[in-house]
C-alpha cells in the first residue's frame, strides 16, 4: 500500500509537472498572441491615420477641382464674349474695306472727270 501510495504520488507530481508545462506553454502562446495583437492594433492605427490623411487630401482636391471648375466657366464665358467681339470685329472690317473699295472706286471716276474739266 505504501508503495503504490508513492508511485500514485510520483503519477501525481509527474501530472502537475506536465501540467505545469502545458500551462507555461499556453502563456507563452497567450502573450505571444497578445503580443501579435498589440502589433497588429498599431499596424492599423497607423493605416487609419493614412487612409485619415488620404480623406482630407482628397477632400481639399475636390475643393481644388470645384474651383478650378468655377474658373473655367468663367474663362469659357470669357472666350465666348471674346469670340462675339471678334466676329463683331471682322464684321465692322468687312464693312470698312467694302466702303474703302467703293471710295476707291469713286475716287477713281472722279479724278479722271476733275483732271478732264
Amino acid at each position: 500500500l505504501h508503495r503504490q501510495a508513492e508511485q500514485t504520488c510520483r503519477q501525481l507530481v509527474r501530472t502537475q509537472e506536465e501540467q505545469e508545462c502545458l500551462l507555461q506553454a499556453a502563456v507563452e502562446q497567450a502573450e505571444g498572441l497578445e503580443h501579435n495583437l498589440r502589433s497588429a492594433e498599431a499596424v492599423l492605427a497607423e493605416r487609419a491615420a493614412q487612409l485619415k490623411d488620404a480623406q482630407a487630401q482628397l477632400s481639399r482636391n475636390k475643393l481644388l477641382i470645384e474651383d478650378l471648375c468655377e474658373e473655367n466657366r468663367g474663362f469659357a464665358t470669357a472666350l465666348q464674349v471674346a469670340e462675339q467681339k471678334q466676329k463683331s470685329y471682322e464684321e465692322k472690317n468687312q464693312l470698312l474695306e467694302e466702303q474703302a473699295s467703293a471710295l476707291k472706286q469713286l475716287i477713281g471716276k472722279i479724278t479722271p472727270a476733275s483732271l478732264s474739266g
